[in-house]
């Protein structure tokens, strides 16, 4: 394994900038960033001190709230995000003393771009060099992360020779900043092969879910043995988890969440130091993926939940002044998640949510039914947002409600209880109503 590439050929083409890491020179100016491997393994320096990002990743720029949970570095999936403006998200970053993974989208396979087209594959690379030459010099820039999950669905390899010519080229315009490119899991086949095709990236980054609580018994089966980083790590996903008996899957509450997140972080990340140059847990935001809490760190609303409490406490060493509300319990006609909730139309039963507030502060709560995602997408494409059904409950504001079943079919019912920061708990439990609708 060449890890020592970027090392060897790095052409110095000025001095290392002297500004301060966290951006106080008038003058932006690119920060140096390499890879020191060292007699305990590798790190990472930023002009010339070592570093280690404690990162999300974010799309939409929070990187206020961010900075002050103590997370130093974010990962983006492209210069070009939608709602994103680039240069103004590096400023601040800057500003905060933050940094930036970059990302350069590439094309996937799985969306019907051909790596057998020349034509193509030059316009991509072409508009990417253009971006590189765009954001190079900005002192945020981290790394390069060329492509996300590419390997997600794949059949052709030459999708590794098209990485490796951007990370040849990336290397040309700017000798500043090393280059990855992330795939999803951790495959020693893949890894092998990418290495093989692309020798110019200057290390890999793996995306995992629970199966990150293996990766250590992993990096050891294969003898993988060079610097890495993880892009993407948090909650269990959702094509992970068990499924009611009509295959609805079972998401946990945010307190699971966030004893997930301080547990890959503490247990496996951390003692990965030697290896592991930076981390990125997702997402710092929201989205709809099956359910729009799945994976968010933020509700819709903005709101922060308990995961980015755990977040805080595994960066910093303390939990944020104001603590989210916990959830204890959710149950719907006195069942949990679980247990396969199935309702007539028009029953009517009733729905808790046991919540506790580690400061003691007063708690309001919000309850919605929506309809069951109908999703078939995979890799985080995008879904359709669920629209929230009325009517169907008797006091959507109270800790405990009752719920009429409405017409037949699959449905989830969403729980949401907050303070007066507001801090954010939610839990869902899916449920089917079947039988015949009652006609008025």
């Amino acid at each position: 394994m060449r890890y020592s590439l970027f090392l060897s050929t790095i052409v110095l083409l000025m001095t290392a900038c002297s500004a301060d890491p966290a951006g106080s020179s008038n003058a932006l100016e690119p920060i140096r960033v390499e890879i020191e491997r060292t007699e305990d393994g590798y790190r990472l320096l930023r002009g010339g001190e070592p570093y280690i990002a404690k990162g999300a990743g974010m799309a939409i720029n929070d990187i206020e709230r961010f900075a002050a949970a103590g997370g130093n570095s974010i990962r983006n999936w492209s210069t070009a995000q939608d709602g994103q403006d680039t240069r103004e998200l590096l400023d601040d970053a800057h500003a905060h003393g933050v940094t930036v993974a970059l990302g350069l989208a590439m094309r996937k396979e799985r969306h019907g771009f051909d790596y057998d087209d020349p034509e193509a594959v030059t316009a991509q690379f072409e508009r990417i060099r253009e971006e590189v030459l765009e954001y190079r010099d900005h002192p945020a820039v981290l790394v390069w992360v060329i492509g996300n999950e590419l390997n997600l669905n794949y059949e052709n390899p030459r999708v590794w020779d098209a990485v490796n010519d951007v990370a040849e080229m990336i290397h040309e315009l700017d000798p500043y900043h090393p280059t990855t490119t992330t795939t999803a899991g951790f495959n020693p086949e893949l890894n092998a092969e990418i290495l093989a095709r692309a020798p110019a990236l200057d290390f890999l980054s793996f995306q995992m879910y629970s199966s990150i609580f293996r990766l250590p018994e992993r990096l050891d089966e294969a003898g993988f043995d060079g610097p890495f980083m993880v892009t993407e790590w948090g909650t269990i996903g959702w094509w992970e988890v068990g499924t009611t008996d009509w295959g609805a899957p079972i998401e946990v509450h945010s307190s699971e969440k966030a004893d997930t997140f301080r547990r890959g972080y503490q247990d496996i990340l951390e003692p990965l130091d030697g290896q592991l140059i930076g981390s990125y847990a997702f997402y710092w935001g929201q989205k709809q993926e099956r359910t729009p809490t799945w994976f968010g760190m933020l509700t819709e609303e903005g709101n922060l939940t308990e995961a980015v409490d755990a977040m805080q406490y595994s960066w910093t060493g303390e939990w944020p002044e104001n603590r989210t509300p916990r959830v204890e319990s959710m149950r719907l006609d006195g069942k949990g998640s679980s247990d396969s909730v199935t309702l007539t139309p028009g029953q009517v039963v009733e729905a808790e949510i046991d919540v506790s507030d580690p400061d003691g502060d007063t708690v309001i709560y919000r309850w919605e039914v929506k309809p069951e995602s109908t999703a078939t997408s995979g890799g985080g494409d995008y879904e359709e947002p669920l629209i929230s059904l009325e009517g169907f409950l008797s006091d959507p504001t109270a800790a405990t409600t009752m719920l009429t079943a409405p017409a037949p079919g699959e449905y989830r019912l969403f729980a949401y209880a907050f303070d007066d920061e507001p801090r954010i708990a939610h839990a869902n439990i899916p449920f089917l109503v079947e039988g015949e609708a009652e006609i008025n």
